[in-house]
């Protein structure tokens, strides 16, 4: 076959026809286009609407909806949340109990409702939990005792933006504490802290090819928000032994090493 031949059935591919519709029309740059297919090809497992076990959707007020009006009138928007996270959560709740478990949950169901542009309450969270809200209340105080940034919707108009925990769980690892270490003080689950630090790693990686943050975020699937607090990250722990630890992950990146399931 000829070299002609070769490429006019290399141009029949899904692959090629996905490419030619994300730069045709959705206007996709070329090498922003080549990074979702690696990542679609890499990642998608049937329709992202689809409901995995442990996850409900719910309706929660927007994160641009105003503050002050009646629940009829304010702005929601649909997203999913994961209540269960199936063997993570076991894992906290064996080795750190209930209540643990509970404000892990708490935690990355806040997260998730800013990854989709919602923003919840204390009382979405009680229903959700099926707890009261005052327990809800109670867990937020504790967490919040220890640093931890909640953004729950009272939060955000009050006080603004903080770090989320992902961000924080990250900031330990880059300034050298192990997934031990990081586990014990978190209290989360190893998967999901393995999880958090190779999406930083990713997200370094696309910032130090000059990709900016909204195709960062586009590409990998995540809200501009992770995104941005994953960059500012990288750009303040810029002393050589961090630098270093990141250099050597990304390299692990490169070559394909790094498990798509978080085993760094």
């Amino acid at each position: 076959m000829n070299e002609q031949a070769n490429e006019r059935l290399q141009a029949k591919t899904p692959e090629q026809r996905f490419l030619r519709v994300l730069e045709d029309d959705f206007h996709q740059p070329p090498r922003v286009a080549r990074e979702l297919l690696a990542e679609a090809q890499a990642c998608l497992l049937g329709q992202a609407s689809t409901l995995r076990p442990g996850q409900v959707r719910v309706l929660l007020a927007c994160q641009s909806a105003g503050h002050g009006q009646s629940l009829v009138q304010t702005a929601t928007k649909e997203v999913i949340w994961t209540i269960d996270a199936g063997q993570e959560d076991r894992q906290v709740q064996r080795q750190h109990g209930a209540v643990a478990l509970r404000q892990v949950r708490i935690q990355r169901l806040l997260d998730e409702a800013l990854e989709q542009g919602a923003v919840a309450t204390q009382e979405d969270l009680a229903h959700v939990l099926q707890v009261s809200p005052r327990t809800i209340k109670r867990d937020c105080k504790a967490l919040g005792g220890q640093g931890i940034y909640l953004p729950t919707r009272g939060k955000l108009k009050g006080i603004g933006r903080g770090q989320t925990h992902k961000a924080q769980i990250v900031a330990h690892w880059i300034q050298g504490k192990t997934y031990d270490q990081i586990q014990l003080h978190t209290r989360h689950s190893l998967a999901s802290i393995q999880r958090y630090v190779q999406t930083f790693v990713r997200v370094v990686d696309l910032h130090c090819q000059d990709f900016r943050q909204g195709e960062i975020a586009l590409v990998l699937g995540l809200g501009e928000r992770l995104v941005g607090e994953y960059i500012a990250l990288y750009e303040t722990h810029d002393a050589p032994e961090h630098r270093t630890r990141l250099e050597e992950q990304i390299e692990r990146l490169s070559k394909g090493s790094v498990s798509k399931k978080g085993a760094l």
